[in-house]
């Protein structure tokens, strides 16, 4: 059993699926998703910090007295198709889905009795969007099903209150975030908590520790269920299960701990955002290059997209989904469960990252870069004469090779049309019998 301790909670293992699964979809889709202007932080960078260009948006399109809360009923989601979602994340080449249940604005995407008339059962949509996407993920895809949680809310009294008395009372904790996290686990069964938004409380005020010793003794999810490190002040990079560390989070480098990199589509926004131009959105070959240096330096990619308020994933999302699963059904062996190798990236050749697949002992160079001279140095592997062979995925013969001095090896590359290579944006080459 474990207790409600840090020391305990950090030893217990991480359930293998996650360190396997290597990719994900986050999604964030909330009330914000109706202005879907300039952040997911609308409300708090109109009302509280009073940014100009939000207060000069709702000024020029809204009527005066216009409230937040107006937004609600407008969150409508009349075209969410559960159906459609799941086959696209399954499309994807994704191995779970993380979907925001709530977000720091307080309202639930599911009726919980803890978020009365601020939820889209009883306000817009009229929908249990959390139980709907859950069924079709399960029913559709092989897909994990994880939810983020929100544990503070930036404008609710009780939390308000709480922060005032400096977190020496626990109104909001007791009576509506740790209930709604006891709800959504017992009544989806998630099998991640992506836990966040501390609002500078430690983890006593959120009893994040008797929480999680629940979830790992008693929940239904026990055996199978991660967390991230999101659980109050300062426990982040330090508790819980995976670390996050910050959004955005690509060290470069191989880490001692399991940890995600959390990261947008969108470069400027996690939720929707109608003024978005072209060159906002990254490219597919910036989001290989993310997950290959993810994956080789031990992490799993995290890669989020924010649905419309009548519940669309725009095309420009499904496509760069779509090209991700079309990347890893080429290259998907040197990617899931593989292992870090000795080398995380090569020493010769930039845009070389190397991951480790157990099976079969190989070593997988994957290269972002095709050489224009046909020949691939690497400085890292040692190779052995007569033994070593060298495959490019998606290839059928063998491919030649010298080796160069003690360490590193030449390799010469098919030459192939652009018609008749494996794929685009990135290759594999599968390594046997190197030391």
């Amino acid at each position: 059993r474990y207790e409600p301790t840090w020391g305990s909670l950090d030893a217990r293992p991480l359930p293998a699926w996650f360190d396997e699964a290597k990719f994900g979809v986050f999604i964030h889709w909330g009330v914000f998703s109706v202005p879907s202007f300039g952040s997911e932080w609308f409300w708090w960078y109109w009302q509280k910090e009073k940014r100009e260009p939000y207060v000069k948006f709702m000024e020029a399109n809204y009527p005066p007295g216009f409230s937040y809360e107006d937004f609600g009923p407008l969150f409508t989601a009349e075209f969410f198709d559960p159906n459609q979602w799941a086959d696209i994340l399954k499309a994807s080449g994704a191995k779970y889905v993380v979907l925001t249940s709530k977000h720091h604005e307080g309202f639930t995407l599911w009726g919980s009795e803890y978020s009365w008339n601020w939820n889209a059962v009883d306000v817009g949509p009229k929908r249990d969007l959390v139980a709907e996407l859950a069924t079709s993920v399960r029913n559709r895809t092989g897909l994990h099903f994880g939810l983020y949680h929100s544990l503070f809310e930036w404008f609710n009294p009780l939390f308000l209150e709480d922060a005032t008395n400096v977190f020496k009372t626990r109104k909001f904790p007791t009576s509506k975030s740790l209930p709604e996290l006891y709800e959504i686990v017992t009544r989806y069964q998630p099998e991640i908590i992506w836990s966040d938004g501390d609002g500078n409380a430690p983890d006593t005020y959120w009893n994040s520790t008797g929480f999680l010793a629940w979830l790992y003794n008693e929940s239904p999810v026990r055996d199978t269920v991660v967390t991230n490190d999101r659980w109050g002040a300062g426990s982040i990079c330090t508790h819980g299960g995976f670390y996050t560390c910050s959004d955005r989070y690509n060290p470069g480098h191989l880490l001692p701990h399991k940890w995600e990199n959390c990261m947008t589509i969108d470069k400027r926004s996690w939720g929707y955002r109608r003024n978005a131009q072209l060159d906002d959105y990254l490219t597919i070959e910036d989001l290989v290059k993310q997950l290959v240096e993810t994956v080789s330096c031990g992490g799993n990619l995290l890669m989020n997209i924010g649905p419309t308020h009548d519940g669309r994933i725009a095309v420009i999302f499904e496509e760069r989904l779509r090209q991700m699963g079309a990347w890893l059904k080429v290259n998907g062996e040197a990617i899931y469960g593989t292992k870090p190798w000795r080398a995380q990236n090569d020493t010769l050749t930039p845009q070389v990252w190397y991951t480790f697949s157990p099976e079969g002992s190989k070593v997988n160079a994957i290269f972002l870069n095709w050489p224009v001279s046909g020949t691939l140095e690497l400085g890292e592997p040692q190779a052995k004469l007569g033994e070593t062979q060298v495959k490019l995925i998606g290839y059928k013969e063998l491919l030649k090779w010298v080796a160069l001095g003690e360490k590193g090896m030449a390799i010469a590359l098919p030459q192939l049309t652009p018609k008749q290579l494996p794929c685009q944006w990135g290759w594999t080459l599968q390594l046997t019998d190197v030391n």
